[in-house]
């Protein structure tokens, strides 16, 4: 059996995939199945060029990341699973720190690594679940002062990205390390998520259902940020949005489903705010 599997779920992007693909046979993997949903710009065949022993997996529509990248996963026969998009590139040792991680601790179900940008500054990609207060003042914050107080909570930029930790809210899904056994017992990524909060979805139910999310710094992954989601960024910023409220509407409970109906139109007011904002020369994209 095949230790490590890695599944790319890929849309249009062709441009990225060669890289993606030589990174991930530079670690030594020797499964690498790529999800196609229905590219028009010859991404299937920049794959087969690229890499002839990828299995390539064409969905045949644009199925979003998480429908994709769970018929990825369901070829696979690995104890381990890296799921990632085709616009990162995964630094050397990536596999086996993130790997080791899991050898160690068996309560781990998902261990992110260290994500970069292109230029090598660091991508919070280690995350809290905010509360009400904290949520408002990123979502509406966020797009004029990107270094409110509420986003550097939410985005926890004052918190040390250099150790690992074994126990975070969520990490972000452009890169993770799934253990199979715990990603199917919860079914694994919630297909009414068509992009965005899938990862932050998947990293809730796995801590309801009593497992652990793991960050190891000693991975490193560079992310170009947002390769497909610019090909459509209006429809991206409406199901960001319409994804947000769904997580709102399966999280909350008790007296505080009360407030879903309030969220849902702070969410409408948030997607017309980011569509003028994008407009306007800002990216108002979902990272």
């Amino acid at each position: 059996m095949v230790k490590v599997s890695a599944v790319v779920v890929s849309y249009n992007s062709a441009t990225y995939l060669p890289d993606c693909l030589r990174s991930l046979r530079s670690e030594g993997l020797a499964d690498i199945v790529v999800v196609d949903n229905a590219s028009s710009d010859g991404s299937v065949d920049v794959v087969r060029a690229a890499d002839p022993e990828a299995r390539v997996v064409e969905t045949g529509a644009n199925l979003g990341f998480g429908s994709a990248a769970n018929r990825g996963v369901a070829t696979t026969l690995s104890e381990y699973v890296l799921i990632l998009n085709p616009d990162t590139v995964v630094e050397p040792g990536t596999v086996k720190a993130l790997s080791e991680a899991f050898d160690r601790d068996p309560g781990l179900a998902v261990v992110g690594p260290r994500m970069e940008n292109l230029d090598g500054t660091l991508y919070p990609s280690v995350r809290r679940f905010p509360d009400l207060g904290v949520a408002v003042g990123h979502a509406f914050l966020g797009l004029v002062w990107p270094a409110n107080p509420c986003t550097r909570r939410y985005r926890m930029l004052d918190w040390d990205h250099d150790h690992p930790a074994a126990d975070v809210d969520w990490v972000g899904g452009a890169c993770v390390l799934v253990r199979r056994a715990a990603f199917d017992v919860v079914g694994g990524f919630d297909e009414a998520y068509f992009m965005y909060v899938e990862d932050v979805d998947l990293c809730w139910r796995l801590g309801q259902a009593g497992w652990r999310i793991g960050y190891e710094p000693g991975g490193r992954v560079v992310h170009a940020l947002g390769g497909s989601s610019r090909l459509v960024p209006y429809r991206m910023i409406a199901e960001h949005h319409r994804s947000l409220l769904r997580f709102v509407s399966k999280s909350t409970s008790g007296p505080g489903r009360a407030m879903v109906p309030v969220v849902a139109g702070g969410l409408a007011l948030r997607t017309l705010a980011a569509w003028a904002h994008h407009a306007l020369g800002g990216s108002g994209v979902p990272e």
